[in-house]
C-alpha cells in the first residue's frame, strides 16, 4: 500500500499537453473574467456553458468554438478582436502534437478538358 502511495505520476505525453494558443488564450480569457468582477459561475451562467469547462478553457485544456468563444466575449462585455489581441506574439506554429490522419485519400481521376 505504501508503494502505490510513493510512486510517482506518469508524465504526461506530449499530445496532453497544451498547445500554447490554447494556454495564452484561457490566460486571456481568466484576465478579462477577472476584470470583469465576474466569477466562473457568473460567467458560465451568462455565456450558457458550464462553469468546469469555464474552468478548462482557462487552463488552456479546451479547445472552445467560436461560438462558445462570442457567448464568453458578450458575457464579458469584450470583442472578439480585444480578445485575441494580445495573443499576437502567440506563435501559431502547429505543434506537430496532434493526431494523424487515419484515413485514406481518395484517388484523385484527372482528365483532359479539350
Amino acid at each position: 500500500m505504501l508503494h502505490a502511495m510513493t510512486a510517482k505520476r506518469p508524465t504526461p505525453s506530449p499530445a496532453a499537453r497544451p498547445a500554447p494558443i490554447s494556454i495564452a488564450l484561457g490566460k486571456r480569457v481568466k484576465e478579462c473574467r477577472h476584470a470583469a468582477g465576474k466569477s466562473q459561475e457568473t460567467l458560465a451562467f451568462e455565456a450558457h456553458i458550464d462553469r468546469t469547462y469555464i474552468s478548462a478553457i482557462e487552463r488552456g485544456i479546451a479547445n472552445p468554438s467560436i461560438e462558445t468563444l462570442a457567448n464568453i466575449c458578450h458575457s464579458l462585455n469584450v470583442t472578439l478582436a480585444a480578445l485575441f489581441a494580445p495573443l499576437d506574439d502567440v506563435s501559431l506554429m502547429p505543434t506537430g502534437e496532434r493526431r494523424a490522419n487515419a484515413a485514406t485519400p481518395p484517388e484523385i481521376k484527372r482528365s483532359r478538358l479539350r
